[in-house]
């Protein structure tokens, strides 16, 4: 007999249905990112060999017309996976991502790259993935499950930074948004034969309204994090490439610093997340990594006058040490605080501003760092992460798990629908 995820467990492992369920679905989450980020690192470069290639702001739209539809559709696909079912909506979205992979690798102007983004971004399964693998894990096993799908898209991150030049090298970029979409079609393959059946039931709950979602007070709290967070992060990488460069290291070489930080990140994160987490200390690390990440702000800030591998290495390597952190007990607590009978929904409004914020991130950096320099940059961005830390402080504290002898005495699970 297999838990229910709200039903009480007699462990915080997880169960060989939720194991599979995490793992099946940090693959889907895999194979999707990996290919949107082996485009990144080339796009700007390869661009030019399409007819209005040299118009930086053509270009720029190319870039960023992904995430405006992804923010704009993760709603309404979570509001489906609320009512149609979370796998039959992902495979949809997949569907819709591999079409306009194959649709950008065909094209030949860039005003045709641009539809195939655009209709790549359409496929927003964000929501009803992460909805998926909070219906599928239990509270206890949450967060754990959550850090798989963080892992993956940091590896996915690193990755791509190492293979995505030699291979636009040798197969250009057509060839990559050609290899995206096989890709893409390999996570339909697994949520169709890889991942567990939906728990019963869900479909015929009743559901809520949008209004509901939005006037959470906690997810409120969620939503403003996110949205900050990934603003943050995409306006920092505005200019650390740029600091890398003037500290002497080449854009070839920058995966030298990327890949053992984010490496190295995930090691910290399983050695402090988890065992906090099970003692109550959940609302601490979390407040702890938005103060690392302004922290990280204001060392960048000092370093950018003067940038050195050295001191640039160290503060990537602490920023990805606390982005770990938050990228695995954000989501793991927007699924706890979510209605359960609109999770789907309250989900889509957090990868909504999610995707908002990488956009907002990336317009408001480029601006900052064009008119006000780096230090603007910097500035702006602690400013931003201390109004988190601000709006973040007064979440309430996570209860201890209880100890293993009382869980070993606590009520049987149940039995979930397979």
């Amino acid at each position: 007999m297999t838990a229910t995820p709200d039903a009480p467990s007699p462990t915080d492992r997880m169960t060989p249905l939720e194991r599979r369920s995490s793992v099946t679905l940090a693959l889907i989450y895999a194979l999707r990112m990996l290919g949107l980020f082996l485009v990144l690192p080339v796009f700007a470069l390869e661009a030019t060999r399409y007819p209005g290639g040299n118009d930086p702001a053509t270009v720029g739209l190319a870039m960023g017309v992904y995430g405006l539809t992804q923010g704009l559709l993760q709603i309404p696909f979570g509001m489906a996976s609320d009512r149609l079912g979370r796998k039959r909506v992902i495979v949809f979205g997949l569907l819709l991502f591999a079409t306009g992979s194959l649709l950008a690798a065909a094209a030949d102007t860039l005003v045709w790259v641009i539809v195939g983004r655009a209709l790549q971004g359409a496929g927003a399964v964000s929501a009803a993935v992460t909805a998926l693998l909070a219906d599928q894990t239990r509270d206890e096993v949450r967060t754990k499950a959550m850090a798989l799908v963080g892992m993956s898209i940091g590896l996915m991150f690193a990755l791509s930074l190492i293979v995505a030049p030699p291979l636009a090298a040798h197969i250009g970029l057509s060839g990559l948004f050609f290899l995206t979409g096989v890709l893409a079609l390999g996570g339909v393959a697994v949520m169709v034969w890889l991942v567990p059946p939906e728990p019963a039931g869900l479909r015929s709950a009743p559901r809520g309204k949008l209004s509901e979602v939005i006037t959470h007070v906690e997810m409120l709290r969620l939503n403003v994090g996110v949205f900050i967070l990934h603003a943050v992060q995409l306006a920092m990488w505005v200019a650390v490439p740029t600091l890398l460069v003037a500290a002497g290291l080449s854009k070839d070489h920058h995966w030298w610093v990327y890949l053992p930080a984010i490496l190295a990140s995930f090691v910290v994160m399983g050695f402090t997340l988890f065992p906090l987490e099970r003692k109550g200390y959940l609302r601490a690390v979390f407040l702890a990594g938005i103060g690392v990440v302004t922290l990280v702000q204001v060392g960048l800030l000092v370093v950018s006058s003067a940038p050195s591998i050295g001191w640039l290495a160290t503060l990537l390597f602490v920023f990805f040490c606390a982005l770990n952190v938050l990228e695995a007990s954000q989501p793991s607590m927007a699924s706890r605080a979510a209605p359960a009978h609109a999770r789907g929904a309250a989900l889509g409004f957090y990868n909504t501003l999610q995707s908002l914020g990488f956009f907002a991130g990336g317009a408001v950096g480029g601006a900052l760092l064009k008119h006000t320099g780096t230090d603007g940059l910097f500035i702006a961005c602690t400013a931003a992460m201390l109004l988190w830390l601000l709006v973040a402080w007064p979440m309430p504290p996570t209860p201890p798990k209880p100890p293993k002898e009382a869980r070993s005495t606590g009520p049987a699970a149940g039995s979930q629908a397979a």
